[in-house]
């Protein structure tokens, strides 16, 4: 077996001699537990600007005791004191090492090291993970300090921590090795801390709605409801093809049709497509079902959702995000735009005048494949129009209404009898920073055409298709069984918390996102 790279490392090299050493003297370097009275942000709460006492007064044990944990990550020694900070889950604090008080568990003092400050000094380093008991003082310039009385190493940390000037400065480093970047940066840090109250948000708000959460499998042996290409595996127990799902919609619907109202379900599905800013071939996604909704219900759910959270987090409906100089305001209602219409506002060009050999040369001259354009639909160029010349414009929150059938499977025709007439169908999708951030339908639950649009799209697949859906009789099946009138959407959970966290990239609000091999 190939010996790790870090292993040759001089560092790795001191730190592992010095846990050999720890353990000569008889010393635990990897205690089962330790038991905090406090962790950072409670003492600070608990205390905030009380004067309790100076570093004498803590010498002497009459000031406020407390027991804290965290990681040393600052260490100078002074004279007859040692001053360091450690930083736990909530922040960080200083801690004051003395010579003649401070204390090392299970430490027993030589005639080569006759003081456990020496050990501290010695055998700790940064990184390493330390208990202190110890009584709190504040120093002359107020700074909130422990008086340590007695050291407990936790945990003895073989490799060294990035230097703390430049930090991470290689984003491929962040990314792959998270661990380091939250370690080394508060702002990280703090973006997957909203991100896990952005989506405990979002549960409260649909479970107020009314909605159940559920959930259903990761695994599948037909995929459906987006048009991508799957993952696939095999099942060896059943000597079956799967595949990872793509989406949440069909199971869904199918406990819709069993007779649950309101249902939602935040899980993992896999694409497997491109990766960039704001796509990863895993990520999460939120999914809702509402019996006897359509798509203006939906449309109105959605914009007051986004409007709470801004509310909860900002205290306002506007982000500012400085490094586009723009202001996103989230407030309710949103602005609503038919795919044409989006097009003749920001494309300027008018699709009821325009022929589809003309729409095609328009896209030719725009860099578009010809090939791909061979035998696209008028649906398709409508849609293609307006991905290339209206989305980038959509800035502030739209939804843009009234979609060509092409454009899905799975969505109800329009009720006005002229779209209905063009192949429109109920369909928005939510754009922000001119980026899609959400789908959604009235659903289809007429079974025949239901099945007819999944042929066609069968046929797509058969004719080399990747991200076309394959026939799926079950689900036609649970159709027939009877769905009531329904809306549902999808939302990437990811792009979200790249609004609300002011993220430019994907890869910043996924713990560990996907990346490319190491050599």
């Amino acid at each position: 077996m190939q010996t790790p790279e870090y292993h040759s490392h001089e560092e790795f090299q001191n730190r592992t001699k010095k846990l050999h050493e720890i353990k000569e003297l008889n010393i635990e370097p990897y205690p089962h537990k330790y038991t905090p009275t406090h962790n950072t942000k409670e003492l600070f709460d608990l205390i905030k600007e009380s004067p309790i006492g100076n570093s004498e007064e803590a010498f002497e044990g009459t000031t406020p005791s407390v027991t804290m944990a965290g990681r040393l990550i600052l260490f100078r020694a002074m004279g007859k004191n040692a001053f360091g900070h450690i930083q736990d889950d909530t922040g960080k604090i200083q801690i004051m090492f003395n010579r003649d008080k401070t204390t090392v568990e299970e430490y027993n003092p030589t005639e080569a090291d006759p003081k456990p400050i020496k050990f501290i000094e010695k055998k700790i380093d940064l990184g390493d993970i330390i208990g202190v008991e110890g009584n709190l003082f504040r120093t002359h310039k107020g700074e909130l300090t422990i008086f340590a009385k007695k050291v407990t190493l936790l945990c003895k940390s073989l490799l060294p921590l990035p230097d703390k000037h430049s930090g991470l400065a290689d984003k491929g480093v962040r990314y792959r090795k998270r661990w380091l970047d939250l370690i080394t940066s508060t702002e990280s840090k703090n973006i997957f801390i909203l991100r896990s109250k952005i989506i405990s948000e979002i549960r409260k708000y649909f479970d107020t709605a009314g909605f159940l959460e559920v959930e259903t499998p990761v695994l599948q042996n037909i995929y459906g409801g987006a048009q991508a290409k799957p993952f696939t595996t095999e099942l060896n127990a059943l000597h079956q093809q799967m595949f990872l799902r793509i989406s949440l919609e069909i199971p869904l619907k199918k406990l819709i049709v069993g007779g649950h109202d309101k249902v939602f379900e935040i899980g993992k599905v896999f694409r497997n497509e491109g990766i960039d800013k704001t796509h990863n071939p895993e990520f999460t996604e939120l999914e809702a079902y509402a019996t006897y909704w359509d798509y203006n219900n939906m449309m109105s759910f959605i914009e007051n959702l986004f409007e709470k959270l801004a509310i909860t987090f900002f205290n306002d409906t506007k982000i500012i995000l400085e490094d586009r100089n723009v202001t996103i305001d989230l407030k309710a209602p949103w602005i609503r735009m038919t795919m044409k219409d989006a097009i003749k506002t920001y494309g300027k060009y008018d699709i009821d005048t325009l022929t589809d050999n003309q729409m095609k040369d328009i896209l030719i001259k725009a860099k578009f494949d010809p090939d791909t354009l061979k035998e696209a639909t008028r649906g398709s160029l409508i849609a293609h129009m307006f991905e290339e010349f209206a989305e980038s414009s959509l800035i502030q929150p739209h939804h843009i209404i009234d979609h060509p059938i092409e454009t899905t499977p799975l969505c109800k025709l329009h009720r006005n009898p002229k779209d209905k007439a063009e192949n429109l169908v109920e369909r928005f999708e939510s754009f922000i920073l001119g980026g899609e951030i959400i789908n959604a339908y009235t659903e289809l639950n007429d079974p025949e055409l239901q099945r007819q649009l999944l042929v066609e799209q069968s046929i797509k697949k058969e004719k080399g298709d990747e991200e076309a859906n394959p026939l799926d009789e079950e689900f036609i099946e649970a159709i027939c069984q009877g769905m009531p009138p329904t809306s549902g959407m999808g939302m990437g959970i990811d792009r979200l918390v790249m609004l609300l966290c002011k993220a430019s990239s994907i890869k910043d609000v996924i713990y560990f996102p996907m990346m490319k091999n190491e050599e």
